[in-house]
């Protein structure tokens, strides 16, 4: 402790008064804390009075062995990269954003003449109209799906569109206007764009006004089936707009937050409005210590949350929240614009923001309950397999592979948290002498490969990342194969379990294999059985998906693909030539010579490269 205090004592020597950004290492130099501060001066003394700590801040100060800094123009500035340090190191005595991918939108990219709508995620690089964000994939798809309903707009590649010769199914039920195939004029397709762009923005008023008219002006013409186009649009949108709540409407643009805490934890929930419309709402669960209020959580996961994303015009929350003004200020220089953060007091929007509280306990007194089940399924783990204590980190392993081909290892993670899909690791099999079909081999070169990296990183043992448990899917020559490279390792510490189906391959009469100990079973209706169970088939879920995917690349790849000095051109003069890419590897230099714009010296390379 005294250590820590004298260090950052030595710090403040030729520290200045400006704001600015400041960081705690360790000996590792691992990032303990990331800080911003009006007076870099003040508060880093702060740190310095031991009794004014809280138990985990002077556990952390006991670790300092070095600190650095960044100074600022503005504590505006400073809070912005504060945000983004957090982010990028999520050091452990932060409150962190657990989740915090970016968002899905929906684009009408107008790079063609005939524009098309599509999911998007990550930057907004390609020329068009952005619209969200969407709280999930499941919401863009529903509004993809009103769009092509309502107002068939094309959703297929330029390349699928540029190649059509005749319209596509989608044609044929109704949902795209086959401007591919000129079934539409590009004036009238450009009327459906727009329509769509209104209808995203808001509008949908105005285009039920433009429908009502079309569809009686139909109708007068007898042209009934016209009318009745219009009449089904009309349904649709009406449809869309009865999902909305009672603020439908009033509120056009705004992030609706609420926190609730309960236990130590922290519920975020946070609802999107765009356009007038909910589209959608996700939970958070930042962590964070359990003495840390309300008030310190919500502001630090408002400045993580928006700062890989655009803020709305409008910020509602449900907690006076200090230094909100300073925040506001952030949003406004990150979103170019005025951005306004409010408590609502009256009327409709504070009965949202109840609502959203509401949702937000309701989440959160189902992740307490599904952390107390997994708890206790954890303990039931460690007694069945002797562990000391329950697991804290579970790492489950199985292999894939067709007759030897594309082979690949898989890893899942799971915890008290449940599965920890960012832990998950996929290994594909390097080893040419392995026989076709090895799975004790492949086993093998994945827990070598995944230790050998984990000891050079790691020597010490200290990590979090070190497992309390493998479970290997198979049986006795698996667990064999791993206890091996365990031994060879020095890692002999580990508990191993493997899990293999019986002789008739049912769920539910799994047997056990664990070094000392015979083969037993588990009775069929036990939790714990279920448990395992689940761990091994999210396992066969991730490395069969990982092997077909890999497999799929592997059918799409061209064996010119890595010829050198061959681009795109000379690939296809090429295949015109020969007809086939194996035809290619099996030419002569003077067959490849006469292909067009292949050269005597490229021939010749050409022809080393498949006959080295």
């Amino acid at each position: 402790m005294i250590d820590g205090v004298n260090i950052i004592k030595s710090y403040l020597k030729n520290l200045g008064t400006n704001p600015g950004v400041y960081r705690m290492l360790d000996a590792d130099e691992n990032v303990l804390y990331v800080g911003k501060a009006k007076n870099l001066s003040n508060r880093v003394k702060s740190y310095t009075n031991l009794k004014g700590l809280s138990h985990r801040i002077a556990k952390m100060v006991s670790l300092i062995r070095s600190m650095e800094f960044v100074t600022t123009h503005t504590e505006v500035e400073a809070l912005l990269l504060e945000a983004n340090l957090i982010r990028h190191y999520k050091p452990h005595y932060n409150i962190l954003l657990r989740d915090d991918k970016s968002f899905p939108y929906i684009l009408i990219d107008t790079t063609h003449n005939s524009p098309r709508v599509l999911k998007h995620r990550g930057a907004k690089k390609r020329k068009g109209f952005y619209f969200g964000p969407f709280a999930s994939v499941g919401a863009v798809n529903s509004s993809l799906n009103i769009l092509q309903k309502d107002f068939s707009l094309r959703t297929c590649t330029d390349s699928v569109f540029n190649s059509r010769s005749r319209p596509c199914l989608l044609y044929q039920i109704k949902r795209c206007s086959a401007p591919c195939v000129d079934k539409i004029s590009t004036r009238d397709y450009d009327a459906l764009v727009d329509e769509a762009h209104d209808f995203l923005s808001g509008k949908s008023d105005a285009i039920k006004g433009r429908f009502t008219i079309k569809m009686e002006e139909a109708s007068r013409e007898k042209k009934y089936e016209l009318a009745a186009v219009y009449r089904d649009r009309l349904k649709s949108l009406a449809t869309v707009q009865s999902r909305q709540d009672a603020t439908q409407g009033k509120i056009e643009e705004a992030d609706v937050i609420a926190a609730f805490q309960s236990g130590g934890q922290t519920c975020v929930q946070v609802f999107f409005y765009r356009a007038g419309q909910n589209w959608g709402n996700k939970a958070y669960f930042p962590r964070h210590d359990k003495d840390q209020s309300v008030d310190l959580v919500l502001p630090a996961f408002m400045s993580q949350f928006y700062d890989n994303k655009l803020p709305p015009k409008k910020i509602f929350i449900n907690h006076d929240i200090e230094q909100k003004s300073l925040l506001q200020k952030a949003l406004c220089i990150k979103a170019e614009r005025k951005v306004a953060i409010s408590k609502p007091q009256r009327g409709d929007t504070l009965s949202l923001i109840n609502m959203v509280e509401k949702n937000a306990r309701e989440a959160l007194e189902r992740k307490v309950a599904e952390t107390s089940s997994q708890q206790r399924l954890l303990k039931g783990v460690a007694e069945l397999f002797d562990l000391e204590q329950p697991p804290a980190r579970i790492e489950v392993y199985d292999n894939s592979h067709i007759s030897g081909t594309s082979a690949l290892g898989a890893m899942i993670v799971a915890g008290p948290e449940g599965f920890e899909k960012a832990s998950y690791r996929k290994f594909n099999i390097k080893s040419e002498d392995l026989a076709p079909g090895d799975d004790f081999g492949m086993m093998r070169e994945v827990m070598t490969r995944r230790f050998k990296r984990q000891l050079s990183e790691d020597p010490d043992r200290s990590a979090p990342t070190w497992p309390d448990l493998l479970l290997i899917d198979g049986g006795k020559g698996q667990l064999s194969a791993v206890l091996g490279v365990l031994e060879d390792l020095g890692l002999t510490n580990i508990p191993v379990v493997s899990i293999a189906k019986g002789v008739d391959r049912n769920a539910g009469r799994e047997d056990f294999y664990q070094d000392g100990k015979k083969p037993f079973k588990l009775p069929p209706n036990d939790p714990v059985l279920y448990f395992l169970q689940r761990l091994r088939d999210e396992s066969h879920r991730f490395v069969i998906g990982s092997h077909r995917t890999r497999r799929a690349k592997k059918m799409h790849k061209s064996l010119l693909d890595g010829l050198p000095g061959v681009g795109a051109m000379r690939k296809k003069a090429l295949l015109l030539h020969f007809g086939s890419a194996k035809a290619v590897s099996g030419a002569a230099i003077q067959d490849l010579e006469k292909a067009n714009g292949i050269s005597r010296a490229l021939a010749t390379q050409i022809y080393d490269y498949f006959h080295p």
